[in-house]
């Protein structure tokens, strides 16, 4: 019987490897052995503006030279945007996300204890509100103009379609 567990560790190409984060690789790296499971590396390279040049690589280099190799050829996020996208699409087709113009200090205040909105619906619901049940895909450049335009928002007990 094979293993169905997978560990993973996601560095952001934003420079070198530091030893936190070898501390997290090195632990999800171990559970993934400990478990017969296979250990995987996602590259987070979707903040543009963070990454450094031949970071991925270095951390990659890091990493083998620890031990820790990867069991298959390590994704990058940015090669994944399509997949995501649908994604995005199919839970807009079933009304479970819509656009949004709250912000996250939005969502963080209308979920706060004290706020009128948050306070009747945890009593109603008697469940925690969830703030961050953002989806947060925003493409093209217009969050370097300045200019806000709806993210989509998962279906959630805080904030209203606009």
């Amino acid at each position: 019987m094979t293993s169905r567990y997978v560990g993973r560790f996601a560095p952001s190409p934003s420079g070198l490897l530091h030893a936190g984060s070898l501390v997290a690789a090195l632990a999800s790296w171990l559970d993934a052995r400990a478990n017969a499971g296979r250990w995987l590396v996602r590259i987070e390279d979707l903040d543009g503006p963070r990454n450094r040049e031949g970071a991925a690589e270095t951390i990659l280099g890091q990493l083998e030279s620890c031990g820790l190799v990867a069991d298959a050829t390590p994704l990058c996020q940015s090669a994944r945007t399509a997949a995501y996208q649908e994604a995005l699409d199919r839970l807009v087709a079933a009304r479970r996300a819509y656009p949004c113009g709250c912000s996250r200090r939005d969502l963080e205040l209308a979920a706060a204890p004290g706020h009128r909105r948050a306070d009747r619906r945890q009593r109603r619901s008697r469940r925690p509100l969830v703030s961050a049940a953002r989806v947060w895909f925003r493409s093209g450049s217009s969050e370097r103009s300045g200019e806000r335009r709806p993210s989509l928002s998962a279906r959630n007990k805080v904030c209203r379609p606009v």
